[in-house]
């Protein structure tokens, strides 16, 4: 796991740009802190900064191979799980390997297929590929969007970073935000190839962009395609299974210490414990991490979202598994912090976090990296296997709307409710997410002699998979990577999401309830209390001291009325907000806050020029 960077201009002399790639290389510091790297050669130049899993000595990027029509040179991030059948057969043609990283045969894989070699990986990665043969650059990312990539186009090339800081951090940048850009602050329906700021795209999951000097081609090689489901219930359970061994096996394979994280749900619950039994194999015992929030269980009071607390559950499969666990308890000080806040947003390049859920996660991130280099998540889990409410829900089935939007309001707050009326005018948010929507439904395909209902099952588990998974795939990588920590999420691999997302509804739901095929697949490994337990969503804080901080934060905020966060939020909004006593603090109201906040640390950070017109 790494940060990449580069810039390639077929009209400069890059060997004289070596101070803007230094400086945006070190940008990627925190993605990499084990090593540094610049290679450049005529019009290409890249950076890279090395978190060391695999290979420790013998990884070092970037990395060249010699062809005797001029160099290849690679900067990858990532991880590749099928590198070592990919080593035997690249092997078997001809190749000579001079260490033991999944980078070098993604470099020699290169070599001898090409871009086409995207399709035969199994992994997490963003890479970009100098070919001075061709003078082209090639850049790829997995299948699922887990790691993330941007670019901007320029006159006479291309910039691109594994995240946009490393961009912005060239002279030629932008740091400019226009209304789409907003929008998608506060629509949160995640545009596919969007990146906020002007100018940057994302290169999107699936694809390939290629730069040479004749312009930009981009090529997708990877899209959920609809298929038909032949296997039977006892055949699908069986399959998951399979495939879930087969995964965790492969996402253990590390250098470096690692562990799980544990929430005590179904999705974590059950990978931990295929992990725990694996390692067992081999004498070994997982390290398992949750997180909690002090007094929570004791204090704990149920909602619509959340029955029950987290903790109980964990410590059934931390007994059960026999795993090494640690909960990392946090406060609503740490939550609150602005220091925290703030690294937050620097880890994300903008404000479009989940409040006390991104400091906790952060918090809990930092907390691990002391122990563990490599981390395994239960992530994306419930987009796969349809483990959310709206999934069960009448009304995410009429199909208005992106069915996460259909209740989020009533349960984690109006994201623009804390807007300006001018604001609320020029965004124009219900237009800007009903074109999104019919865009992204337009785009699902049916499968022949579909019913209706199982059409409109099959579109909402595309929604989930094509754009709201990736909001949750790109929070959890910055936060993570923010600390250097790599965390692998062994529920997207391609082959799972390819065959679960093709099981009809009604296999998927088989018992009426949430993540049947999941459920039934890990019964053996699981602790019964879990097993029955209903999903419970990642914990937020309900310690009244935490609306406080929150309100105290923004008085101060309120004090400096010149400050350029009042073009965008409601200052009349914020001084009422403040004035409401802590039992009387909606959801609604929580969240505008830490919106509001969160804009305000952003304009101060990066100074960005917002154009409305």
């Amino acid at each position: 796991m790494c940060g990449i960077t580069g810039w390639v201009s077929y009209e400069r002399n890059l060997a004289a740009e070596r101070a803007a790639l230094d400086a945006m290389t070190e940008t990627m510091s925190c993605r990499g802190p084990d090593d540094s790297g610049t290679w450049i050669s005529g019009p290409a130049a890249l950076g890279h900064r090395r978190l060391a899993i695999i290979d420790l000595p013998g990884g070092a990027q970037p990395m060249s191979a010699e062809t005797g029509e001029g160099p290849v040179a690679l900067v990858y991030s990532g991880e590749t799980y099928n590198y070592t059948e990919l080593r035997r057969e690249l092997g078997g043609r001809g190749h000579r390997f001079a260490t033991d990283s999944d980078t070098e045969v993604v470099l020699r894989a290169y070599l001898e297929w090409g871009p086409a070699l995207a399709e035969r990986l199994n992994g997490m990665y963003a890479f970009a590929i100098w070919d001075s043969r061709t003078r082209k650059l090639v850049m790829v990312r997995d299948r699922m969007g887990i790691k993330p990539f941007y670019y901007s186009p320029t006159p006479d090339g291309v910039l691109f970073g594994s995240e946009p800081k490393a961009i912005l951090a060239n002279p030629l940048a932008r740091r400019e935000v226009g209304p789409d850009g907003l929008r998608e602050l506060f629509a949160f329906v995640k545009t596919p190839g969007h990146a906020v700021w002007e100018g940057m795209r994302e290169v999107e999951p699936g694809t390939v962009v290629t730069v040479d000097e004749t312009g930009l081609r981009t090529h997708t090689y990877w899209e959920l395609e609809t298929r038909p489901h032949t296997d039977s219930k006892e055949e699908s359970i069986a399959r998951v299974r399979e495939l879930m061994d087969d995964i965790v096996r492969r996402q253990l394979v590390s250098d470096v210490p690692r562990c799980t994280l544990l929430s005590g749900g179904l999705d974590s619950s059950a990978m931990t414990a295929l992990a725990a039994r694996q390692l067992r194999e081999s004498g070994e015992t997982v390290r398992s991490f949750a997180v909690d929030f002090v007094g929570r269980t004791e204090n704990f009071v149920a909602d619509e979202l959340r029955a029950t607390p987290d903790t109980p559950f964990v410590h059934d499969v931390a007994r059960d598994s026999g795993t090494e666990h640690q909960d990392i308890v946090l406060g609503s000080g740490e939550l609150a912090d602005p220091e925290v806040r703030s690294k937050v947003i620097r880890a994300r390049d903008i404000p479009v976090g989940f409040g006390d859920m991104d400091a906790s996660l952060y918090l809990l991130f930092s907390a691990i990296r002391q122990h563990s280099t490599v981390a395994l998540s239960g992530e994306s889990a419930d987009e796969v296997f349809g483990g959310y409410k709206q999934f069960f829900d009448p009304e995410a089935h009429k199909g208005e709307t992106f069915p996460w939007l259909v209740r989020l309001p009533e349960h984690f707050g109006d994201d623009g409710s804390v807007l300006s009326e001018s604001m609320t005018r020029t965004l124009d948010l219900p237009g800007y997410i009903r074109d999104s929507y019919a865009t992204a439904v337009s785009a699902v395909q049916r499968l022949e002699g579909e019913s209706d209902f199982e059409y409109r099952m099959r579109v909402i588990c595309n929604l989930h998979l094509t754009r709201f998974v990736r909001v949750l795939l790109d929070r959890k990588d910055r936060a993570s990577m923010a600390v250097g920590l790599e965390v692998r999420v062994p529920f997207c691999d391609h082959r799972l999401v390819e065959y679960v997302y093709n099981t009809p509804w009604a296999l998927k739901s088989f018992d009426g309830r949430e993540k049947s095929l999941l459920r039934e697949a890990t019964a053996d490994v699981l602790p019964r209390s879990v097993y029955d337990r209903v999903k419970s969503p990642y914990p937020s804080t309900q310690d009244p001291a935490y609306h406080t901080a929150l309100q105290d934060n923004i008085r101060e905020l309120l004090a400096d009325p010149s400050h350029e966060v009042f073009g965008i939020v409601s200052r009349p909004w914020l001084e009422r907000a403040v004035k409401v006593d802590t039992p009387q603090i909606t959801q609604a109201s929580r969240r505008g806050l830490e919106r509001a906040l969160d804009l305000a640390l952003w304009i101060d950070m990066y100074r960005p020029t917002l154009t409305l017109s």
